[in-house]
């Protein structure tokens, strides 16, 4: 037996799952790419907004920020601005109140942020609390502690056969073939795909694509303490990225697992709606890209062992979440491996189990 955890996945659920699981065992890492992150983790709005996204995220995200914050460097200030038109009241409500933003005028939005169109623009909230998260950061020192307790990182190493016996668990990959006493899949979009190669029942997760652009800073301003701004419902968003604007469509078009890329005519969607709302217009992209958000039915994470198979742990469903849920999922992942009594409300660890799928 080669090792006692081999978790299929390097994104941040895997490499998060990782360092706290290398203190219950021997741990290797399976990634497909040549680097970590390369799918929907490199691909990250990268913001921590604690308030977004169902109860049972939101949990998770709240029970997070403690870690966040005792690692230098990886929150920083940033805010959110939400912005609507005057036929977006009833989505702009929800929002402001959902996600417990300040109603403020719109003269007041235009002073954070000068280019916002005043004959558009009909009503604004901010929140302080949302802040940028330093990915990178996160990535790299969960992956030295995972490797400062003894866990390997295999890259090229996408997972082609998986079998089960008496021993445990046998997988093939590009890198060679590895055992282990127990499989966890953060595979990402692909977790149901692991889960058919393991004879597991899949649960039913989704991919979407999100498409992004990368445009220069709009009228030459200085855009580096300007907050991320995003229309009611969340049908578009723009984020400051060194010196640059990242602009979204935020749609959710439903994929396959794949190495995703932009779509023109849905980027033109997004950016027009982006246009409406500002005095200056977008005359070229510097960038353009896409990235996969994997959705559970229920749209919630998945983190427990599966029904049938209780040597198969399922980190999955992360969707839009996974930096700002990973240091509670992980911590949870590792107590329910370990046996040990989770801090978290027992309620919210049913909510987060596989069992609810019966």
């Amino acid at each position: 037996m080669d090792v006692d955890f081999l978790i299929i996945g390097g994104g941040i659920a895997g490499i998060s799952a990782a360092a706290r699981m290398s203190e219950l065992g021997s741990v290797i890492v399976l990634e497909a790419e040549e680097a970590l992150a390369h799918h929907a983790s490199g691909r990250s709005a990268a913001l921590f907004e604690p308030r977004y996204g169902a109860p049972a995220v939101v949990g998770l995200s709240m029970a997070s920020e403690a870690h966040f914050r005792s690692v230098p460097g990886v929150l920083s200030p940033r805010g959110l601005l939400l912005l609507a038109k005057s036929d977006g009241a009833e989505a702009f409500e929800h929002d402001l109140v959902d996600m417990a933003f300040d109603r403020i005028s719109v003269e007041e939005a235009r002073a954070i942020v000068p280019i916002l169109n005043p004959d558009t623009v009909a009503m604004a909230g901010y929140a302080a609390h949302a802040e940028d998260v330093d990915t990178d950061l996160l990535i790299q020192g969960f992956a030295r502690e995972a490797k400062g307790r003894g866990a390997r990182i295999v890259t090229r190493a996408r997972v082609s056969a998986i079998a089960r016996d008496s021993a445990g668990w046998r997988v093939t990959s590009g890198a060679g073939e590895f055992t282990a006493r127990m499989i966890v899949n953060a595979a990402g979009a692909w977790v149901d795909e692991v889960a058919r190669m393991a004879g597991v029942r899949p649960l039913g997760f989704t991919p979407y694509r999100r498409s992004m652009a990368r445009i220069p800073a709009p009228g030459g301003h200085d855009v580096s303490k300007w907050p991320m701004m995003f229309g009611p419902g969340e049908d578009w968003y723009a984020k400051p990225d060194a010196g640059a604007l990242i602009v979204s469509p935020a749609e959710e078009d439903l994929s396959e697992p794949h190495d995703a890329w932009a779509d023109d005519m849905v980027l033109a969607e997004g950016l027009a709606r982006y246009e409406e709302m500002v005095t200056e217009p977008v005359t070229r992209l510097l960038a353009s890209w896409a990235g996969l958000r994997t959705f559970s039915p229920d749209r919630v994470l998945v983190i427990g062992p599966d029904v049938r198979e209780p040597s198969f742990f399922w980190l999955a469903g992360q969707g839009g979440y996974g930096f700002q849920t990973c240091a509670a999922a992980s911590l949870l992942a590792a107590d329910l491996i370990g046996g040990r009594v989770s801090e978290l409300e027992a309620r919210l660890v049913a909510q987060l189990s596989p069992a609810r799928f019966g």
